[in-house]
């Protein structure tokens, strides 16, 4: 009809923007939170949800758990892992625990561990998805390992380049992949790309890792 008679043309077009509009403000909204830092209004917001999916003994600690160690929640999220029940749930979700223990194995100086753990979970097959969603995945599993290598100063040509995508395809790991892309500036020297990587970050709260690693970042990345 509009086609035909571009009378119609403007209908459709604000039928359009409240069929979709909602949705894009929701996203929106949920992404200037995750990318907050502030983790237990994160936690709060998907505390409905986690409770109605299957097995919440195992999947509520473990997605806490995720949150805890994205933000740099080290102790909190080691608590969370230790509360979810052993089972068919815990066993699916393989890619996920290998995501979180990488990430708190790397902030706690495990750094050879963590290695194992990224190059484990990148041979693992890719989930039966989307186009856009494997390629999500294989994203964040490549930004995961260039974060080790970044923490244990071995990065390789190539790795900050990842880490920015990574950082801008998951806000729940944005500042993790920051951090790890300021290392890598900073060993090649680079201060004021990463003075640009630190700017706006949160302010971290004394239970998170981040904050030690911003104050360290921040002295060494002064440009003259």
């Amino acid at each position: 009809m509009a086609w035909k008679d571009p009378r119609y043309l403007l209908p459709l077009a604000l039928v359009i923007a409240m069929a979709v509009l909602p949705a894009l403000l929701a996203r929106r909204r949920m992404r200037r939170l995750l990318m907050s830092g502030d983790v237990e209004r994160v936690l709060g917001t998907w505390e409905g949800t986690i409770q109605r999916v299957m097995y919440p003994e195992t999947i509520a600690p473990l997605m806490a758990a995720t949150a805890y160690a994205s933000y740099g929640w080290v102790e909190a999220a080691r608590n969370a892992l230790t509360r979810a029940v052993k089972g068919p749930a815990w066993d699916a979700a393989i890619e996920q625990r290998l995501f979180v223990e990488t990430l708190l194995d790397t902030f706690e100086g495990e750094r050879e561990t963590a290695m194992v753990k990224a190059a484990a979970l990148e041979k693992l097959p890719m989930p039966a998805a989307g186009w856009f969603a494997r390629k999500r995945v294989a994203m964040l599993r490549r930004g995961l390992g260039a974060l080790v290598r970044a923490f244990s100063h071995e990065s390789k040509p190539g790795d900050a380049r990842t880490l920015t995508k990574a950082a801008s395809a998951s806000p729940l790991v944005h500042w993790a992949m920051r951090y790890a892309a300021a290392i890598v500036a900073v060993d090649h020297g680079d201060a004021r790309r990463a003075a640009e990587l630190l700017a706006g970050a949160p302010e971290w709260p004394k239970e998170s890792a981040f904050r030690l690693y911003h104050d360290e970042l921040a002295q060494r990345a002064v440009v003259s």
